[in-house]
């Protein structure tokens, strides 16, 4: 549950991709903004739905359009305020990489992380309704990400239990599901009220996506690695 746009591209109508360099793009890492902000970028080692590093990801780094950046740097900050920071996993993601998912999910005899992200279906299952050609993620404002909660002195921090791991292929993930315990669906809204007062929206098959609304950049996509 990565790739949010769905249906194959044609050549026709392929968006433009945005070439150059990350700062050219207007792309910065948001730890200029943050220096200390927690980071475990998952697509830039091998633990992640891929079971691999992944294309494009050079270095672990959070990059998002400089709109998109600050408004995060925002939320970090009110957070910090109740003892509670932010944890992210992925932001800015070249479209390199989505194609590296693609092929993945097209590699029906790779099936090495079945158990930890879809454990209840079919590989076949995942392309279009979970993987497809285009992620938001390549237009720089859209990042993954979770709610860490800390002692009283801001440290000690621990991811909250929201009910599934990142990249979880199930409609456990849905932010709404009526499955999840009234302690994990509180924390999940614990996340959203707090990104949604930055300016942020949900994606709703997934509690840990969140796009900033409106987007800076809606109708480019990026293919610039991660450094």
């Amino acid at each position: 549950m990565t790739v949010l746009t769905s249906g194959c591209a044609t050549q026709a109508d392929k968006p433009p991709l945005a070439t150059g360099t990350l700062a050219a793009a207007g792309l910065v890492d948001v730890r200029s903004l943050v220096p200390d902000i927690s980071e475990n970028i998952k697509y830039a080692g091998s633990d992640n739905f891929v079971g691999a590093p992944v294309d494009g990801y050079e270095s672990p780094k959070c990059y998002l359009l400089r709109p998109a950046a600050e408004a995060l740097q925002r939320v970090e900050l009110a957070l910090r305020a109740n003892h509670q920071r932010l944890l992210l996993w992925d932001c800015y993601r070249p479209a390199r990489a989505v194609r590296h998912f693609v092929r993945w999910g097209g590699d029906l005899a790779d099936q090495r992380t079945k158990a930890a992200h879809y454990p209840h279906l079919d590989k076949r299952m995942l392309l279009g309704d979970y993987i497809a050609p285009r992620s938001g993620h390549s237009r720089g404002a859209t990042l993954d990400l979770t709610l860490m909660q800390c002692d009283a002195g801001g440290d000690h921090c621990e991811p909250l239990d929201m009910g599934t791991p990142f990249d979880y292929f199930d409609p456990l993930a849905n932010t709404d599901s009526p499955v999840v315990t009234a302690a994990q669906r509180a924390n999940r809204d614990r996340l959203r009220d707090a990104m949604t007062r930055g300016g942020f929206r949900n994606y709703p098959f997934e509690w840990w996506h969140y796009t900033l609304n409106p987007e800076p950049s809606p109708d480019t996509y990026y293919d610039l690695p991660v450094r």
